[in-house]
């Protein structure tokens, strides 16, 4: 009987059939060709079958389909899935859109964020809190009777998520009973779906199970009538989860949908290479939309939280990182760089080859270099998909792009050019997974797959230093073979929570175990072939990130865990409180096909002379059938081998050896020369590699601090910024934090620079966090570290990390005090300080300053995990730094340096030329105002931005410090560019600066500052924009919410509206402008602090009118159990945020405390106020601008 193994992908489907003999065929056909099939898929098996369009799949013909598919995928995508209803705890009607309230593009004024896939939600009155007490008891009459509407209403999907669910299900499971008996089809509960903590992610997933399940089951049914799976014509029909295991198509469920295609992937990348004993593996899988890379060192890795198209999953997938540049990314030239993606041609049109009309893409790159030979590649283009690629067409687009960039390159460099931008890009992906988690990724050997992968491979490996490749003889298609390679898998998970030697973890997992083996015997599998694993995520108590290690003693797990840690984050943790956090089951059926390949036969290498583009120049070189390679024979690069799956570029210096099974072994045979000799004189490629290198570089930085930091502020709410600089202290690049960060930290670098002037030694590292020398506010601490040339006698460049410490003294917890008249008020003032002294830490030093003043820190262990995080995210800066300097040369980088600055220069040049000159007033609750003029200079493309007239420095705390101006005229300039640049000093040259001294945007010491940071900076953004006239006014603070007493300390930053634009209304529910930060679940939340979120909703009408409307604010109620003190630094409480070209103005914000026995009090934005327990804490923030006059009804 046949088996086919299926991978339904964005642009192509692959199958590979094993017929009755044993013989193996592949297929790949386009995944959309309407005018010639209804689905690839079933397609494709029929025309392996021989059978002609009208005839049924004869019984006994099939045993069985394993199929990956993205129809799930590509619902979520389009959103396109069922009507849904959700149903969820009373006060959190909103919670799911508002997600952690980020925003997904830092530098958007016109905030998208994604769309909801719910229609419609409903509030059910119900609560448990975070130790399973029965708050409010289910309301079953008012549910009974809000199913009913819904039924009505025509919903047939539903999802319900109740807090603390994963713990506590009772009312979930009465709530999906009453559903069931209303009649609902698909009825996805949250705890079933994802048993763990975490409502917004565990929510998200429930929805998502409803949303795709339906159509889920269509597409399945669809197939199995269309292959006779219900008339014996096919035995089994199976699909891949997204976990990495098959499960019947009954069982196959829209929550384990997503990764169905790349979780295919990744098992035939690792069965297919660990077979010739390859153990540690990057999987690099190219196709034609994007590209999947993951990392392999002995087991699979799965994540148990992922983003996919703006939706949080709690469930278990394979972790593989995705990024936009496949075969059909297009090519573009822009802002003077050649960029590649991140649109893609698609399947339809596809690349220009493709005879559809499509754009340039990578993969005409390779047609016009002759990597790919239409002669050598499917005929299946054109109106009657019997057409070979068109070179023609394709050389006429370049040498037309050739001609409008006017450089003089010809059509080959440019393809070659962009080709280099792809793979950079995909080098960097692979950093994500590898060099960011501490692996040594050129120890390891790339297994390539996918369409494209074999034409990038070596050039990808070269880029990360990698030497070794290995290529399946079905690496075209290596996802549809992965799926006959799979196992059936079935996971369980649940949430514990509890110590490393509780006594129930194991009770627990023995439970999950025989569900688990139940749900996998219950396939037909025999009891001997089920394996059971049993593992444990574990965390110390205090944190939320978890390494998962297999069950077994307290000790053993300790072990494991701290063996984990030192090598993904480079440090010994503390064990003094490790938990279990998690109990994950897994039980394998272990029914994957053994197949073992033919060695090839000894023939003669078949090859035909061809004509392929190498560094720029045409050379003649072997293009050789892959199937001719005996054992043993080995190809020099360069080189070509094509397949009928796909085309290998075996590039100069490396070579291709046949080994067992028709096996492809890939190694570069001439060591690898880094140095190259690029020129200093601008280049659009080199200007493209470079500005990617420079902000990868501060990502991975970022990646560093986040995994190592200690202190919830930065590990989980991700309050840092991590940039590079140059020479001068010049801000390069930055990762996308927080803006308030970025663009004033050059101030802080150069001070060090200027004040140690021929003092500073290779291994020295500052710190400061002095508003009046380039800080912000005091608990923003700025570690700086120089980089020297290889004899330690000159800085080449300056890496820093700016990290928001939780605490850093002060009059209060959480260093924010409402009434703070001085800056040594505000806490601890570290001005120009040596953290590190040629590699040694200055601990007892740097606990003796944070120990002083009349405010010390109250945490000081706390600020030396976090600081040892950021000298560690810095010392991540200098390596990447150093490398990139070995490989292009100091004087090449130095060059680029200053080139990514002068692009983006023009760039806000560029914004000049078309902008008018505006003054505005803002006022501000205080009284004060700022005042903003901005004159543009037409003829030398400039612009003075002129704050005179702005109040005096301020008595109380409403203060910003000279560099936080700076950063809000950095970040305002750059949002209005409205493309993708890097935010540099460059953004900056246009721009005059005038900021009196003495004024509350450029105060002396010792003015106190700690709201100039988080509310002042919103307002000089909004002032900015008011004397721009291109967009309303946003909620213009940040709503600081600290709260504390001896035992907890939490500090919010919170959302509100934004203001609208020409064109759009304001976002709803998300932070604006220089804040980004996000908002701790409210399960994990209640299960940390002694606090009860009542309420977390959009603030309806709270948004300005006009032709486009303001983005509305939310409303917080927090219930406090314990007595807590409650700091407020907020804004708009008394002045609304304004409207633009006769919108009306925002609503004002709120604070105020329900007090115990009834009372309310209505507090101040800046306030600070004694709670008690029963004790409830209200903030309703304010809402954005609208813009326009509110146009009559026609």
């Amino acid at each position: 009987m046949w088996q086919f193994w299926v991978d339904r992908g964005g642009t192509f489907t692959d199958i590979v059939a094993k017929s009755p003999s044993g013989e193996l065929k592949t297929r790949k056909l386009l995944s959309e060709n309407p005018e010639v099939y209804k689905d690839a898929a079933v397609h494709g098996i029929r025309e392996l079958l021989d059978l002609k369009p009208d005839t049924a799949v004869p019984s006994g013909l099939i045993e069985a389909v394993k199929m990956g598919t993205t129809v799930a995928t590509n619902a979520l995508l389009e959103r396109k899935g069922d009507r849904t209803v959700l149903f969820i705890t009373k006060g959190m009607k909103d919670l799911l859109r508002i997600g952690y309230q980020n925003r997904p593009r830092l530098f958007d004024l016109n905030i998208v964020l994604p769309e909801l896939l719910y229609e419609n939600v409903v509030e059910v009155e119900e609560r448990i809190d975070a130790d399973g007490n029965v708050v409010a008891s289910l309301d079953t009459a008012a549910a009974r009777t809000a199913l009913s509407k819904a039924y009505d209403e025509g919903y047939r999907s539903i999802a319900i998520a109740l807090m603390h669910s994963y713990k506590f299900p009772d009312h979930e499971k009465q709530l999906g009973l009453m559903a069931q008996r209303s009649g609902f089809t698909q009825i996805s509960l949250s705890h079933a779906v994802s048993p763990l903590i975490k409502l917004v992610g565990r929510g998200d997933t429930a929805v998502v199970d409803a949303y795709l399940s339906p159509i889920l089951r269509r597409y399945v049914d669809q197939v199995a009538n269309a292959l006779g799976a219900h008339t014996g014509g096919c035995e089994r029909l199976m699909f891949m989860q997204s976990n990495g295991g098959l499960t019947d198509a009954r069982l196959f469920h829209g929550r384990d949908a997503i990764l169905s295609g790349p979780a295919g992937g990744v098992v035939g990348m690792v069965r297919s290479a660990c077979e010739l004993g390859f153990d540690k593996l990057i999987g690099f899988d190219m196709g034609g939309t994007s590209t999947d890379v993951c990392h392999y060192a002995g087991e699979f890795e799965r994540s148990f939280e992922t983003e996919v198209a703006g939706v949080r999953m709690r469930a278990p997938m394979m972790s593989i990182h995705t990024v936009a540049a496949g075969g059909g990314s297009i090519l573009s030239y822009r802002d003077g760089r050649m960029q590649v993606g991140p649109e893609s041609a698609g399947a339809n049109p596809g690349p220009a080859a493709y005879r559809r009309g499509g754009e340039l893409t990578v993969t005409d790159c390779n047609v016009l270099l002759g990597k790919l030979n239409p002669d050598h590649f499917p005929h299946v283009f054109g109106p009657n998909a019997d057409q070979p690629l068109d070179k023609d067409i394709v050389r006429q687009k370049f040498e037309e792009l050739a001609a409008k960039i006017g450089n003089g390159k010809t059509p080959e460099e440019l393809a070659e050019g962009f080709l280099r931008i792809a793979v950079e890009n995909m080098a960097n992906a692979i950093k994500k997974i590898s060099v960011q988690r501490g692996y040594d990724v050129t120890k390891y050997t790339m297994n390539c797959f996918g369409g494209a992968g074999g034409q990038h491979a070596c050039l990808v490996a070269d880029a990360l230093g990698m030497e070794s490749i290995f290529v399946h003889p079905f690496a075209g298609v290596l996802s549809a073979f992965g799926m006959g390679l799979a196992d059936v898998r079935a996971m369980r998970e649940q949430q514990f929570e509890k110590p490393l030697s509780d006594t129930g973890a194991l009770a627990a997992l023995d439970e999950m175990a025989q569900i688990a083996g139940d749900e996998v015997k219950d396939q037909g599998i025999d009891e001997a072939e089920v394996v059971i694993s049993k593992r444990a995520q574990i965390r110390p108590r205090d944190a939320q990130q978890s390494i998962e290690v297999d069950f077994g003693s307290a000790v053993e797990m300790e072990a494991a865990f701290v063996t984990a840690h030192l090598q993904r984050f480079g440090f010994t943790p503390n064990t003094g409180d490790l938990i279990i956090d998690v109990l994950v089951v897994e039980a394998i059926g272990q029914t994957g096909e053994g197949v073992s390949l033919d060695d090839p036969r000894d023939t003669s290498i078949d090859e035909t002379p061809v004509s392929v583009c190498f560094g720029g120049e045409w050379q003649g070189v072997p293009l050789v059938d892959r199937a001719s390679l005996a054992i043993g024979q080995a190809v020099e690069g360069p080189a070509i081998l094509t397949e009928a799956t796909g085309t290998n570029v075996i590039e100069p210096g490396w070579r291709a050896t046949c080994a067992k099974g028709g096996n492809l072994i890939l190694e570069r045979t001439v060591p690898l020369e880094r140095a190259e000799a690029i020129g200093t004189q601008v280049d659009p490629v080199m200007l493209e590699v470079f500005n990617n290198l420079f902000m990868s570089i501060a990502e991975q930085m970022g990646a560093t601090l986040a995994n190592t930091a200690y202190s919830v502020n930065i590990k989980e709410r991700l309050d840092f910024s991590c940039a590079i600089f140059d020479q001068n202290g010049d801000l390069v690049a930055n990762a996308p934090h927080v803006p308030v960060h970025l663009g004033s930290m050059s101030e802080s670098v150069r001070t060090v620079l200027r004040e140690n002037e021929g003092k500073i030694r290779p291994g020295d590292v500052f710190m400061m966090n002095n508003p009046f020398n380039g800080g912000t506010h005091l608990p923003d601490v700025t570690v700086i570290t120089p980089v020297f040339d290889a004899d330690g006698k000159g800085i080449l460049f300056t890496v820093a990390s700016r990290g928001h410490h939780a605490d850093i003294g002060g009059k209060t917890p959480g260093s924010a005090p409402p009434d703070s008249r001085t800056i040594e008020e505000e806490g601890v003032v570290i001005d120009n300080f040596l953290l590190v002294d040629q590699g040694h830490l200055r601990e007892a030093e740097t606990r003796t300053l944070l120990g002083s003043g009349s405010y010390p820190c109250r945490n000081i262990n706390q600020n030396i995990a976090d600081l040892a995080a950021q000298i560690a995210a810095n010392a991540t800066g200098v390596s990447e730094l150093q490398k990139i300097t070995r490989q292009f040369g100091i004087k090449a980088v130095h060059a680029y340096m200053g080139h990514v600055q002068a692009n983006a220069e023009e760039s806000v040049r560029r914004v000049l030329d078309v902008l008018k000159n505006g003054k505005f007033s803002y006022p501000m609750d205080s009284g004060s105002k700022i005042a903003a003029e901005i004159r543009v200079d037409k003829e030398n493309r400039s612009a003075t931005i002129d704050f005179t007239g702005t109040s005096a420095q301020s008595p109380l705390n409403y203060n910003a410090p000279m560099a936080i101006c700076r950063a809000v005229v950095l970040y305002v300039f750059r949002t209005l560019v409205g493309r993708d640049i890097p935010m540099n000093e460059g953004c900056l040259k246009p721009l005059n600066l005038i900021v009196p001294e003495g004024t509350m945007i450029n105060p002396k010491s010792p003015a106190a500052v700690i709201s100039g940071n988080t509310e002042v900076s919103q307002s000089i953004a909004d002032a900015l924009y008011g004397a721009l006239g291109v967009i309303a006014g946003s909620q213009g603070t940040m709503n600081n919410f600290v709260y504390g007493n001896e035992t907890y300390q939490n500090y919010e930053t919170i959302c509100g509206g934004t203001g609208a634009g020409d064109g759009f209304d304001g976002a709803s529910a998300v932070h604006s402008h220089m804040t980004n930060t996000r908002m701790t679940d409210p399960e994990v939340l209640e299960t940390r602090f002694p606090v009860r979120v009542e309420e977390f909703s959009i603030r309806q009408g709270s948004g300005g009118g006009g032709q486009f409307i303001g983005g509305n604010g939310i409303v917080r109620r927090l219930y406090f159990n314990d007595a807590m003190t409650v700091t407020t630094l907020s804004s708009h409480r008394m002045v609304p945020p304004q409207g633009a070209h006769g919108g009306a103005s925002g609503s004002t914000g709120e604070n105020s405390v329900l007090r115990a026995d009834g009372r309310v009090e209505l507090l101040q934005g800046n306030d600070q106020v004694e709670l008690v327990s029963g004790d409830t804490f209200i903030i309703k923030t304010p809402g954005g601008g609208g813009f326009g006059a509110d146009l009559p009804p026609e």
